[in-house]
């Protein structure tokens, strides 16, 4: 079994900062892909940045410039630094990520539990 377990959320006044980090455990060949994804009250969870092996990265234009999304291969960790953060940042932070279990298996999609994010005054 794999489990992505995130931590570092929290409350934050508006132009304040917040770390999250997911670590992925289990039986894990390799991660194809790791992501960050939010989803506020009422509405549909979005992407919010996301890292592929090679490097790429990509960020939704509303937490461009303020968030940085960064991996730690060796570890198997994603972090996402948050920074100038908004009330509209608001919203529950899941962690995604894309594993292969084994070398010549197919490869599986799994989600963290979810960390708020409150930005208020």
């Amino acid at each position: 079994q794999v489990q992505l377990v995130e931590s570092g959320g929290g409350l934050v006044q508006p132009g304040g900062s917040l770390r999250l980090s997911c670590t992925a455990s289990g039986s894990i060949f390799s991660i194809d892909a790791m992501r960050w994804y939010r989803q506020a009250p009422g509405l549909e969870r979005d992407l919010v940045a996301s890292i592929i092996n090679g490097g790429s990265i990509q960020y939704a234009d509303s937490v461009k410039g303020r968030f940085t999304i960064s991996r730690d291969n060796a570890k198997n960790t994603v972090s996402l630094q948050m920074s100038s953060l908004k009330p509209e940042d608001t919203a529950v932070y899941y962690c995604y990520a894309i594993i292969r279990r084994d070398g010549s298996g197919p490869s599986y999609q799994y989600w963290g539990q979810g960390t708020q994010v409150t930005v208020s005054s």
